[in-house]
């Protein structure tokens, strides 16, 4: 494998309700849309990651069903490499149910299936195999050339086993960036890598008992030693570093469905650092990367191409 980013996450279906309204607890909507498409914030990121032009390999899990052979498709046609994806007998793909508002919001349940099995040992063979193939084919001359980053950036994910994500971690052979969503304790392992962190303004403030999500940040900061950015929905990101906790503006776009925009913003600032930007340069077009990724149902469909980030 040959990568600029290595992704170690999950891979779903998604399995959409477009309705006029979320339901409550106990409540029925009807009259809903009904649509597939491919899903997990692993796999997601890795096609955001993708379309900007990065070389991608995914590590994770699917079932050996029709659902992941669809996912695995799927990957392959947006360019990712899927050669270290696990096939897994008598388990099932990852499936997240959604629903949408006619605001674009959501309401998420998964079932994680073949993800919650992706074992440690694997992904810790993929992530060397991909960092190893990415070094044999870099010449000497060009590696440390403008806008190339010396090593491939591994992106890691909450959404598989605690123990598939410290493997990743250890393999890591650069830069980490950790999406820690769903929110969960941060092992000290994980956290002596030095990840650059990408909550959102909630799961900052769950893993920190903080209420304000700039005091969060900082927080996350120092306990990493490492850039934290907080995504703040259509204001932005919090980016706190070595230069301070600064703001930075997403575009305003109309929305069709934010599912997936965290997952366009990882994906996006995976690729920007692996092609050798500055942190708040690689943030400012990820949140522009994200802001665009909304304007089209699902998760995917409307994460955008460099030319259209630019061009935001």
């Amino acid at each position: 494998m040959n990568a600029s980013v290595i992704v170690v996450g999950s891979i779903n279906a998604d399995l959409v309700v477009r309705a006029e309204r979320l339901p409550a607890p106990g409540e029925t909507v009807t009259g809903g849309r009904f649509s597939r498409h491919g899903g997990g914030k692993g796999a997601n990121q890795a096609v955001a990651a993708a379309r900007l032009g990065a070389q991608v390999a995914m590590v994770g899990a699917v079932g050996r069903d029709e659902l992941g052979e669809a996912a695995l498709a799927a990957l392959a046609a947006e360019g990712v490499d899927v050669g270290a994806v696990s096939r897994l007998d008598a388990v099932a793909t990852g499936v997240a149910l959604i629903c949408v508002d006619a605001a674009g919001e959501n309401q998420i349940a998964v079932a994680s299936g073949a993800n919650a099995e992706l074992d440690g040992l694997a992904v810790e063979r993929a992530v060397r195999a991909a960092a190893a193939g990415s070094a044999a084919n870099e010449a000497p001359s060009t590696a440390a050339s403008a806008g190339s980053a010396a090593f491939p950036v591994t992106l890691l994910g909450h959404e598989v086993p605690e123990a598939a994500v410290l493997a990743g971690a250890r393999a890591a052979p650069g830069a980490i960036v950790l999406d820690p969503a769903p929110a969960r304790a941060l092992p000290e392992a994980l956290v002596a890598r030095g990840p650059i962190l990408t909550p959102n303004a909630g799961e900052a403030c769950e893993l920190t008992g903080e209420r304000d999500p700039e005091a969060a940040a900082r927080a996350l900061a120092a306990g990493t030693h490492a850039p934290v950015l907080v995504t703040l929905g259509e204001r932005g990101v919090l980016v706190v570093d070595d230069g301070g906790a600064a703001v930075l503006p997403a575009p305003r776009v109309e929305a069709v469905d934010t599912t997936g925009a965290g997952d366009a913003f990882a994906g996006a600032l995976a690729a920007e650092l692996a092609a050798g930007r500055g942190l708040r340069d690689a943030a400012a077009f990820a949140v522009a990367a994200a802001a665009l990724s909304i304007r089209a149902a699902g998760a995917r469909d409307g994460m955008p191409s460099r030319a259209e980030v630019e061009a935001a």
